[in-house]
C-alpha cells in the first residue's frame, strides 16, 4: 500500500492556496495552526480570502482484533472515558506513539499490546483512513489482527480507566446502533472490513 496519502495533484491547480500559515499552540500530541487563504474560485466581489484552523496530529492504527470460534465470531473491544465528550464508551483498540516516521505495523501491534495485551500471529492492512478531514490531518492505518494470543498489557498513564472486552459480532454491531459503541473510526473500520471480507469472499468462489 503506497505511504503517500496524497492524491496525484501533478499538473494540477489546486482550488485553494495557501497564502500564509502560522503556529498557534502546540504540545506532545498535537499541532494547531492557522492558514491564511486564497480560495481561487471565489469571484474578487464574493472575497476569496479566509482563514483556515488545522490540527495536525501524527499517523495512528486502529486495530480490528478477530477471534473466530466454533461458537462464532468475536471482536475484542477496550472501554473508556473520553474526556472531550464527558463519556465512556466501547471502541476498537487504536493509537498513536506521536511519531512522525514509524512503520505502522510495528505501530498497530504496539499498541494491540499495549491496550489489550493481545499478539496477533496474522496482521493485515485494510485501507488507510484521514481522520476528521474537516477539521484535523491525521491518517489512520486500519489493520485486522487474527490468530491471538494473550499477554500482558502496557497502558499510558491517561489509559489507567480502561478495561478490554471480548464481544460477539452480532452483539458489537448491535452496540453500533444502540450507542455503548460512538467512535466514528471503529464504525468506519468495521464497514471496511465487512467490504473486504465480502470481497474476499467472492474471489474465493470464482
Amino acid at each position: 500500500m503506497a505511504n503517500d496519502f496524497l492524491p496525484n495533484l501533478a499538473g494540477k491547480e489546486k482550488p485553494i492556496r495557501t497564502v500564509s500559515t502560522r503556529e498557534v499552540y502546540r504540545n506532545p500530541w498535537c499541532r494547531v495552526r492557522e492558514d491564511v487563504i486564497e480560495r481561487k474560485l471565489c469571484s474578487k466581489e464574493s472575497g476569496g480570502f479566509g482563514i483556515y484552523g488545522v490540527m495536525e496530529k501524527e499517523p495512528a492504527v486502529i486495530i480490528i482484533p478477530l477471534e473466530r470460534t466454533t461458537e462464532g465470531d468475536f471482536v475484542w473491544l477496550v472501554h473508556q472515558y473520553r474526556y472531550t465528550v464527558g463519556a465512556s464508551f466501547y471502541e476498537l483498540p487504536q493509537g498513536s506513539w506521536e511519531i512522525a516516521e514509524v512503520d505502522p505495523l510495528e505501530l498497530a501491534r504496539g499498541e494491540l499490546a499495549e491496550e489489550t495485551g493481545l499478539r496477533a500471529q496474522r496482521m493485515t492492512r485494510l485501507t488507510d483512513l484521514w481522520i476528521a478531514y474537516g477539521a484535523m490531518r491525521q491518517i489512520h492505518h486500519v489493520f485486522l489482527a487474527e490468530e491471538l494470543s494473550q499477554g500482558e498489557t502496557e497502558r499510558d498513564p491517561e489509559e489507567h480507566d480502561m478495561t478490554v472486552h471480548r464481544v460477539g459480532v452480532h452483539e458489537f454491531e448491535a452496540m453500533l446502533l444502540d450507542g455503548r459503541v460512538m467512535d466514528n473510526c471503529t464504525a468506519a473500520a468495521w464497514g471496511v472490513y465487512r467490504i473486504w471480507r465480502e470481497r474476499h469472499a467472492e474471489a474465493a468462489t470464482l
